[in-house]
């Protein structure tokens, strides 16, 4: 398992944002049954770092709480048997599945902790766990998809004990 964590702005000094987004990630793919080795890369930038890389990739010229960029298409969301080791997901100097990458803002997760009144962990958690779907190929575009998404979050992080 390889999590790449940079860190370009501290969320909060007393938060471990590093121990959560692992903890978050290593139960994303427990809970999904993710059935590999998996490579996931995660950065912690601020507000304006957040809308360069939306403006760069999605020409959205906004800043937004959390990106997600997927390195696999999927047939169904979170069905991992159409993979196989011959598939290009999978690096080649390790053998893990690169699931994708994920992208957060600081600053947007101090504001909406404020905001939704919770903590900074929760934030995290809950970015982190939206984004893991997301990389597993759910979106939330339709109602019953936003729904369903809305639900596997929310078992997540029940699981992890991080709830509101």
């Amino acid at each position: 398992m390889t999590i790449e964590f940079d860190q370009e702005v501290e969320i909060d000094p007393s938060l471990p944002a590093q121990e959560i987004v692992e903890e978050v990630i290593l139960g994303a793919l427990d809970f999904a049954g993710f059935p590999y080795e998996a490579e996931v890369s995660v950065l912690v930038t601020d507000n304006e770092g957040i809308r360069t890389i939306n403006r760069e990739n999605r020409d959205i010229d906004k800043e937004t709480d959390v990106l997600s960029f997927p390195m696999m298409e999927y047939r169904t969301p979170g069905d991992f048997s159409v993979w196989d080791e011959d598939d290009l997901c999978f690096n080649p100097d390790t053998g893990e599945a690169m699931l994708g990458d994920i992208v957060l803002s600081a600053d947007k997760i101090r504001e909406q902790a404020e905001s939704y009144g919770h903590s900074l962990k929760r934030e995290l958690a809950f970015l982190v766990a939206h984004s893991m779907f997301h990389l597993f190929g759910y979106d939330h575009m339709e109602e019953a998809d936003r729904l369903l998404m809305e639900e596997k979050q929310r078992e997540l992080l029940s699981r992890l004990g991080i709830e509101r």
